[in-house]
């Protein structure tokens, strides 16, 4: 018998979270490092630096390496030989218990997402609980601990499907990959659970994203089980679809492929795809008694130093001075740097414009769109001297239904995000004659050191889907939609996946 404190674990827990809220793990580290440079595409190239660039940063500062710091998932094996110390808290509890203390550390406060009453009043719980736990319980006198934080822009480009038993999975995803968009932030990985159930294909998937990256290994030693060559194969094809990082097309959009099955129904044959982000925050850990866990930090000359220069092909603009007339020669793809003033609004904050504008009472005090930006994002509490904590954007679709209320009714010229648009929406922003900019998801806390100032104008009890003031100083983005609707999101992906299609034939 093994005898496991239940505070050792609560710590643990708690340190885990910390931990993965600003440490990427290595091997994804020098997997990105490795499709950056070989990736061709300029765009690309730029957003990997950025995602790079931000892992570091948040090392040496202990801040979080995304605005979204995550639901959090926890796979408990417990041996079946342990014993705790105490009983008066089930898995689940102590697992919350760990949770709240990670998100409300106020050294590292990480951002509260999870909202109860998810059908009705989705009133946030304050502290990030309670987490998804898995528990099973497996032969030994150990615990094993996997334990994710994940965003949930990823999370919502989840995919579920019964295939029948003679459909090709590889064809799924290839065909379904191109309708999540890039919300979820690429390069990262796909992990796919096959068989069991519907419910144990998606835990499988989930649980299969806690793997180290392993691809280039195994393409290279030559794969030999079914489930190896199904890896590779679905690994050569979406990159082959010429996606990219951030969908602005490119030479890589996964950096692995993760596969878990189980035997399943003759006539069945349920599929999950769950993807992993940028951020690709999890770690792994035993107790054995000894005491909570040790996670050993990156060694930060083991990461890559990589710098990201301001290009030929870079505007700087003052949002203070900004009209419709300025930006209509903004082009897609361009680089800009932003300074001046911006306001932020999100899911909530637009709900409730759109509510108040109906109802005829005008916008709040002090908020006024007039040739103005709005950046979509949900910002992590500032510490220390911190104008802002990391303030990665969010993704901009969830918006898509707000756009035209926001372009023709409130003078709102420009809008930054995350991932694409809606073909509706580039319409209306045609139409409208503004911009849409994109900044990098997987870069929050290098985006929130451009922040120089902020206050809440208005929704203050929204807490982050408040609307702020930044006060913004070089913040890079990149024209995603120009004013003309030339959309990067659909000529990226469609010009290099003709360029990987050529360099394939050429290479045959």
């Amino acid at each position: 018998m093994t005898m496991i404190r239940q505070q050792d674990f609560i710590d643990s827990i708690e340190d885990a979270l910390q931990f993965i809220s600003y440490y990427h793990p290595l091997d994804y580290v020098k997997a990105v490092e490795k499709a950056y440079l070989k990736e061709e595409s300029q765009a690309a190239k730029d957003a990997m630096a950025q995602i790079l660039i931000n892992s570091r940063m948040s090392a040496e500062g202990k801040r979080p390496l995304c605005q979204d710091t995550g639901i959090v998932t926890c796979f408990v094996k417990i041996g079946m030989a342990v014993q705790w110390d105490k009983t008066d808290m089930t898995v689940q509890e102590m697992v919350d218990e760990g949770t709240r203390r990670a998100y409300l550390n106020p050294d590292n406060p990480l951002r509260a997402s999870i909202v109860a009453d998810p059908a009705g009043a989705r009133k946030n719980t304050k502290d990030n609980t309670p987490s998804v736990v898995h528990i099973d319980m497996v032969p030994g006198d150990k615990i094993e601990v996997m334990i994710a934080a994940k965003g949930g822009g990823s999370e919502n480009k989840s995919k579920m499907v019964m295939l029948n038993p003679s459909d090709s999975i590889a064809d799924w995803v290839e065909k379904t990959l191109p309708t999540m968009g890039a919300g979820w932030c690429p390069p990262g990985m796909l992990g796919i659970g096959i068989g069991g159930t519907a419910e144990k294909a998606a835990v499988l998937a989930k649980e299969s994203l806690m793997d180290p990256v392993d691809i280039h290994e195994l393409i290279e030693r030559g794969p030999e089980t079914t489930e190896e060559k199904l890896r590779v194969e679905i690994f050569n094809r979406v990159n082959a679809l010429g996606i990219g990082a951030q969908g602005l097309g490119g030479l890589t959009t996964v950096v692995d492929i993760k596969i878990k099955s189980l035997p399943t129904h003759a006539a069945s044959k349920p599929i999950a795809m769950i993807p992993n982000c940028a951020a690709t925050r999890h770690a792994h850990f035993y107790l054995d008694g000894s005491g909570p866990a040790e996670l050993k930090a990156p060694k930060l000359e083991d990461c890559p130093e990589v710098t990201w220069e301001v290009g030929e092909n870079t505007r700087r603009v003052n949002l203070d001075e900004l009209t419709k007339e300025d930006i209509q020669d903004w082009k897609m793809g361009e680089t800009v740097l932003l300074s001046g003033k911006l306001l932020t609004g999100r899911d909530a904050a637009h709900k409730r414009i759109q509510t108040m504008l109906a109802n005829g009472e005008g916008l709040p005090d002090g908020v006024d769109f007039t040739n103005r930006f709005i950046y979509y994002v949900g910002p992590v509490d500032a510490v220390g001297d911190e104008a802002v904590g990391p303030a990665g954007p969010t993704t901009a679709t969830r918006m898509d239904k707000f756009t035209d209320l926001m372009l023709e009714e409130t003078g709102l010229i420009g809008m930054v995000g995350k991932a694409e648009r809606g073909a509706k929406t580039v319409e209306s922003i045609a139409k409208n004659k503004a911009v849409y900019l994109m900044a990098v998801g997987g870069a929050a806390y290098l985006v929130s050191k451009a922040i120089k100032k902020a206050r809440v104008v208005a929704f203050e009890d929204l807490g982050m889907e408040a609307i702020y003031e930044f006060e913004v100083e070089d913040m890079p983005v990149t024209v995603a939609v120009d004013s003309d609707g030339t959309n990067a999101h659909s000529a990226g992906p469609a010009i290099w996946k003709a360029k990987i299609a050529e360099l394939d034939e050429a290479l045959s």
